[in-house]
């Protein structure tokens, strides 16, 4: 039995180094793969003489023997498709993922320092597609070890703010000013607090009536099968109408309406069609997400409630409510993210917001200003996605208490 013991050991240790090679993550994998061939192929910065030119590459091999302290982070993400799933993996992932995100906005924040020369200078350093595709694989990296970890949904928020928080500090130290993106922010930044704050009023004034509408139209048609069948085709027509010709349909109607009511301050373009339209969009997920809600309420439980003498409206307002909060929540959390998205094209009938600064770049061929545009309109589409699931899991977790 020793003897053959013996003979057994080669292939057992074999059988580890095959376990230890073992590919355990084909996502990480995948991610890897996009990491190498946009780092190796794509230029990772860009510089230009002015904002107008078109920019010349900065591959990665060219700041590879200034900055080779990436690699620190940069290696566990590359071993990560062969790493065992273990909670130890998964928190090396995750410091690994924040640090490299940091350490490239540094990198490229160090080198706009060094070829822009003075703050009147107009030579622009941009991001280039290796930057933003390696940022995208550690943040997805990121969010696959989040996902190996199983960690509550708070939990996960607070794990996300602690892994942005060397980018706020890079941001708030200034020392990302050098580059043409938060040059931009800085030459345009009275109009990007503008656009911010009608961005915001676009949201917050078609949504609030779309919840209140759509709620009384989802109840209704909970009420009435003859409602339902009435009320569902017309909003699915209203939603299947691209965003900019509902905006073009509505201008002709509000210029009339304006003309009768000239103290109304109703016109053709500007906030009203914006709003309007807006609302318009939001009513189907909220008076479908409201229906959603109501039908999912046991049956025995409103029959329980009828039992002890309570009234339709106190059942509606004390027991099918709070169980459908959740659900008409979800919906809430799918018609804002939603309106965010879309009062970006209100900048095309005057009603202002982030859209202004898109197209304004658009126009002048400012990709840098394009983004100004477009990454608070994602990174508010984000954080009010966060926040409405984090409402969400609360609520679940207060009625199962």
């Amino acid at each position: 039995m020793t003897m053959a013991r013996l003979a057994d050991q080669p292939w057992r240790v074999g059988n580890n180094a095959l376990q230890a090679r073992k590919l355990h993550n084909p996502v990480h994998l995948l991610l890897v793969i996009v990491a190498i061939v946009a780092a190796t192929n794509l230029p990772l910065l860009t510089y230009a003489p002015n904002r107008l030119l078109s920019g010349q590459g900065i591959l990665l091999s060219q700041l590879a023997a200034r900055y080779w302290l990436l690699a620190l982070p940069a290696l566990p993400l590359l071993a990560a498709p062969w790493l065992r799933p273990s909670r130890f993996s998964c928190i090396v992932l995750l410091l690994a993922a924040a640090g490299l995100s940091g350490d490239l906005l540094a990198l490229a924040g160090h080198e706009a320092q060094l070829r822009s020369g003075d703050a009147d200078s107009l030579a622009r350093i941009s991001f280039g597609g290796a930057f933003w595709l390696l940022l995208l694989t550690a943040w997805l990296q990121l969010a696959e070890a989040l996902r190996g970890l199983a960690l509550a949904l708070p939990a996960r928020v607070a794990v996300i703010l602690a892994a942005l928080a060397p980018i706020v500090a890079l941001i708030v130290s200034g020392y990302l000013d050098s580059l043409s993106l938060l040059k931009e922010y800085q030459n345009h930044q009275d109009a990007f607090n503008l656009a911010l704050l009608r961005h915001l009023q676009l949201v917050v004034f078609s949504v609030l009536p779309a919840v209140l509408v759509g709620a009384l139209l989802g109840a209704l048609s909970f009420r009435s099968r003859r409602a339902r069948k009435l009320l569902f085709p017309v909003l699915n027509v209203i939603q299947t109408i691209p965003s900019i010709a509902l905006f073009g349909l509505l201008i002709g109607p509000l210029a009339l309406l304006g003309s009768l009511f000239p103290q109304s301050g109703i016109g053709g373009v500007g906030l009203p069609p914006a709003l309007l339209a807006l609302s318009l969009y939001s009513l189907l997920p909220m008076a479908h997400g409201t229906l959603a809600g109501l039908e999912q309420v046991p049956a025995d439980v409103r029959e329980a409630a009828s039992g002890i003498g309570m009234s339709p409206w106190q059942i509606f307002f004390h027991v099918e409510l709070p169980l459908a909060l959740p659900v008409f929540l979800t919906s809430v959390r799918v018609t804002t993210v939603q309106a965010v998205g879309l009062a970006v094209v209100a900048a095309l009938i005057g009603a202002g917001g982030f859209g202004v600064l898109m197209f304004q770049g658009m126009s002048s061929s400012a990709l840098d200003l394009v983004l100004l545009g477009v990454i608070p309109v994602i990174l508010l589409a984000i954080g009010v996605d966060t926040l409405f699931k984090v409402a969400v899991v609360l609520l679940r977790r207060q009625n199962h208490d």
